[in-house]
């Protein structure tokens, strides 16, 4: 299972929310060049690079952040936050990542989402899930819908989606556990997805109880800030 550590940047800082909010905000560092470079010197090659302010705004915002961690590490960077016009989607992949994450939009313009697939090529991107109850949820984990995750899943990977990151609103950033049980059915149902765990890995025994649920990938965010695991010890996996 490859580990793919997760930073949320506000105002260029590296920072975490817990449940998405942004009154709930805690500071680890104010340089995410330092904090990707640790990643990168502990062995892993993935990052999942998070722009809120972009969130918020609805439009890329901390492009320059992924600019400078792209042309300054080798890490293979997944950005997303806000992306909801094709012009961004450029401004990403030109300032240096190899995958553009996509949510809401995924939700709300299936129509717009797929022209993209047409232009940039599906394997592109990495479609992220919020879910709650077996639902999506939306608008900063505030509104559910009545779509089910396998529902969503399938039509995806119909549209050529070959990458997805699920993740249950109620477990991320309380450090409780992850949600193995849903995604051992994804996987079951799914068995080609490359499937990746997110939101609420707490130690090193959650990582295991993934990687033998058959996760392909895990983000793990705040128990690496808050020293429940220690990023040498994530290259066993």
């Amino acid at each position: 299972m490859e580990i793919i550590p997760a930073i949320d940047i506000i105002e260029g800082k590296c920072v975490r929310l817990t449940q998405g909010d942004y009154a709930q905000k805690k500071i680890y560092n104010e340089h995410p060049l330092e904090v990707a470079k640790a990643f990168e010197d502990a062995g892993l090659r993935r990052l999942h690079l998070v722009d809120l302010d972009g969130a918020k705004a609805g439009q890329v915002k901390n492009w320059k952040v992924l600019e400078t961690i792209a042309g300054k590490t080798a890490l293979v960077i997944d950005f997303g936050g806000g992306i909801k016009k094709e012009d961004d989607v450029k401004i990403v992949f030109n300032s240096g990542a190899a995958l553009v994450t996509v949510g809401s939009i995924a939700v709300k313009d299936e129509k717009e989402l797929v022209r993209w697939f047409s232009v940039f090529g599906a394997d592109k991107f990495l479609l992220g899930a919020d879910v709650k109850d077996e639902k999506i949820a939306v608008a900063g984990w505030l509104e559910t819908t009545d779509i089910r995750i396998y529902d969503f899943i399938e039509k995806y990977i119909d549209h050529g989606v070959t990458q997805l990151f699920c993740t249950d609103v109620s477990k991320d950033g309380k450090l409780e556990g992850p949600s193995t049980d849903l995604y051992k059915n994804i996987i079951q149902k799914f068995p080609a997805l490359y499937f990746i765990a997110s939101g609420g890995v707490s130690n090193m025994d959650d990582l295991h109880t993934l990687s033998e649920a058959g996760c392909k990938g895990a983000i793990v965010g705040k128990a690496i800030y808050e020293g429940r695991v220690d990023v040498r010890d994530l290259r066993s996996l």
